[in-house]
């Protein structure tokens, strides 16, 4: 044991070797070497995105589905009225998706795509649509 005490009796007091070739590492450059290793590249951003909700679309009652389709033709018959459009957005990734709002004024229908044009362009797809308010639902007797 008394071997194991003296080992480095020979070097303990030289100065530390310094390179004639390579610079010094700055302090924050090795503290990177030993930074956490992402082994799974890719798995944080999966993660989240299974933890991100979405919510499951309604479905509407035939009552509900009439009553829109009366909004819908006031609403097409009454261009140029603002509206506040509430609608279903599919998930591009997942099941579900979310409701949004929009208050604009519809420029017109599209019967063949089935779409509703705003004239700032948004497109709305009218099978998403879940409701629409206007004040002109209220001057022709319509409430929900």
């Amino acid at each position: 044991m008394n071997n194991d005490a003296h080992r480095y009796d020979d070097i303990i007091n030289l100065p530390h070797p310094t390179s004639v070739n390579h610079p010094r590492m700055s302090l924050y450059d090795r503290a990177a070497q030993f930074s956490p290793f992402a082994a799974l590249t890719g798995h944080d951003a999966a993660i989240k995105e299974t933890a991100r909700l979405t919510e499951q679309k309604i479905e509407q009652s035939e009552d509900m589905i009439s009553l829109l389709n009366e909004k819908l033709q006031m609403v097409a018959d009454n261009l140029g009225t603002e509206v506040t459009i509430t609608y279903f957005v599919p998930d591009e990734r997942k099941s579900g998706g979310a409701y949004v709002s929009h208050t604009g004024t519809v420029r017109r229908i599209d019967d063949y795509e089935h779409t509703l044009v705003m004239t700032d362009k948004t497109v709305i797809p009218i099978e998403q649509i879940s409701e629409i308010e206007s004040e002109l639902f209220g001057e022709m007797g319509i409430y929900e």
